[in-house]
């Protein structure tokens, strides 16, 4: 499907769904739909549904995290038309205290990638039958894909061969105790290395 069907598609689905799809742009050959996090459920039935869509095949679910905004995630889902060709993608923006519904009760297959977007962001899915982490560990602290979380995270794991178990340990970083010298011999450090000796003494 070209840009120019894309394009008119878009106009249709936001002028079907007035205050549920707030808008839409077209880049990549792809369909990006602006949609109210409220009445995502609206939208994604009339997608699958309608005969001028027929988006019947859902992809997935997943976020981006811009921590500067007031709502700091785009939830993102993708969908696929067999009968239009086309791929549709709905971004809808949400808080860390925004209830998104849930899916499954339209594509079941929106479960896991609905436990991902909640273990790795933060994003809760309210109607979720398991709204669990999914690819953390239990007791796992904070959101690990959120942009403000640490990069060394916050616990370490490893087994103890003397309590027979694994152990969870706040993280140590050793190395800030450590001295850095950055500066490549080769570029010319400013102390005898081993071997300089058999230079001589420098022109």
């Amino acid at each position: 499907m070209d840009d120019a069907k894309l394009d008119a598609l878009g106009q249709t689905i936001v002028s079907a769904l007035p205050g549920a799809a707030t808008g839409h742009s077209v880049a990549f050959n792809q369909l990006t739909v602006d949609v109210e996090v409220s009445k995502i459920v609206e939208v994604v039935k009339y997608l699958r549904d309608d005969p001028g869509c027929r988006f019947v095949n859902f992809t997935d679910i997943t976020a981006v995290d811009y921590p500067d905004r007031e709502k700091r995630f785009d939830v993102i889902y993708h969908f696929l038309s067999p009968t239009l060709n086309a791929r549709i993608r709905l971004k809808a923006q949400a808080d860390e205290a925004t209830q998104v519904p849930s899916l499954i009760e339209i594509f079941p297959g929106a479960d896991w990638f609905e436990r991902e977007a909640y273990d790795l962001y933060g994003v809760f899915f309210v109607g979720h039958p398991d709204m669990r982490r999914i690819l953390t560990d239990y007791g796992f602290e904070g959101h690990p894909l959120r942009k403000d979380f640490p990069l060394t995270g916050f616990v370490e794991v490893r087994y103890d061969d003397q309590e027979k178990r694994v152990v969870y340990e706040p993280v140590r970083l050793n190395q800030e105790f450590r001295k850095f010298d950055f500066l490549s011999p080769w570029e010319g450090a400013d102390y005898p290395l081993p071997g300089d000796e058999k230079a001589g003494p420098k022109a």
